[in-house]
């Protein structure tokens, strides 16, 4: 059974001041099984993030409908649903991991993971328990964990950025480039957490540059050219 379904999803960008229109993505389908893991591929620009921002919805689509197969409001377009709904569904149902790390001023690894508990009603005792759970799970060292994550190295970061989206057990996990930057043995770690996602039946979508690290790992991959799925 499908969890997200897009149908031909259009998204450009205008710059006003030069009057120009920047095609990023067009007519894209693409239909995601309960526990599949999909991988986009292709050259930068290509319109794979966009493509990404649009079913978390931060970017508005144009054209073009993403179905998602909520918990907590069955089958809801996440190109036409409300503030409210994208919120809720952001916070509980729907995770988001790119490359960068969006933190707020002042607080701590352990913190950020917390807040993500604590942003759905949890409290703050429960939410620390899950957190440490995480951030073990994700081998986030314990020294590390009550410091501003701001100086990081980019495999730190990304692990860090995985227990803030997993600690609320998404039943949805958006991948944007997760793995850009990185060294080989970060990669590798990378591969068995999201082994391991998939083997608990989260459904995925993650974009990569390596084609050969998502051999093995996603189920499925779509080629992107200039906007277009071409395989």
């Amino acid at each position: 059974m499908d969890i997200l379904t897009v149908r031909n999803l259009t998204k450009n960008f205008y710059l006003h001041n030069p009057g120009l229109k920047i095609k990023s993505c067009r007519d894209i389908n693409i239909v995601l099984q309960k526990g599949e893991f999909i991988g986009i591929a292709g050259l930068s620009g290509a319109g794979k993030s966009t493509i990404l921002k649009c079913i978390n919805r931060s970017y508005l689509p144009m054209e073009g409908e993403i179905i998602y197969d909520s918990e907590a409001f069955g089958r809801i377009d996440l190109a036409a649903a409300s503030e409210r709904e994208i919120i809720y569904l952001r916070r509980r149902e729907i995770g988001y991991v790119s490359q960068f790390l969006n933190v707020m001023p002042r607080t701590t690894a352990k913190e950020h993971v917390m807040n993500a508990l604590i942003d759905t009603g949890e409290d703050r005792q429960k939410a620390e328990t899950e957190a440490v759970k995480m951030l073990v799970y994700f081998r986030l060292p314990e020294n590390l964990w009550g410091i501003y994550p701001g100086t990081f190295s980019g495999g730190e970061r990304l692990r860090l950025n995985l227990a803030h989206a997993m600690v609320k057990k998404p039943r949805l996990l958006l991948l944007d480039e997760p793995t850009a930057s990185l060294d080989n043995k970060t990669k590798l770690l990378v591969k068995e957490i999201l082994t391991g996602l998939k083997d608990k039946k989260t459904s995925m979508i993650g974009i990569f540059h390596d084609i050969e690290f998502m051999e093995g790992v996603c189920d499925r991959v779509f080629n992107i050219s200039e906007g277009a799925i071409i395989s």
